[in-house]
């Protein structure tokens, strides 16, 4: 009896207990991949991690006004293989981005395609997705 309840335990936690799902959507749900956008900022946050990294950038308009942008970038390994690591892009860092906008205007979200730090002119992309140097 003992094992019939520890078997039907472990079947019932079983249906709770479930490894993280990593949910991926379809680019061009998300982007407009026949539009392209440019801002210029500081770098707020790199989160360098699977499936996407995504670089967070603060960038003033014409108006002065100061918005936090949200870039996809590839995930680290495929950065990491390109010589990318986590500490490549910091807190503060001046960058140039270049994407495809999001379907949401108001979200402020940008698929990269290229990027360019303004102090030593770092760069990746070349509107393909690869380290330029």
């Amino acid at each position: 009896m003992k094992k019939s309840a520890t078997l039907l335990t472990t079947l019932l936690l079983g249906g709770f207990i479930t490894a993280p799902a990593q949910s991926h959507h379809s680019f061009t749900a998300v982007y407009q991949p026949d539009e392209s956008i440019t801002i210029e900022g500081k770098v707020v946050q790199f989160l360098f991690r699977n499936p996407h990294s995504v670089l967070h950038v603060l960038a003033t308009d014409e108006d002065g006004k100061q918005t936090r942008w949200a870039i996809e970038w590839q995930g680290a390994t495929a950065l990491g293989a390109g010589g990318v690591t986590a500490q490549t892009i910091r807190a503060g860092d001046p960058v140039v981005v270049t994407g495809h906008p999001g379907r949401v205007e108001q979200e402020h979200r940008i698929l990269m395609l290229t990027i360019t730090r303004t102090t030593d002119g770092f760069g990746w992309g070349n509107g393909e997705g690869e380290r330029v140097e």
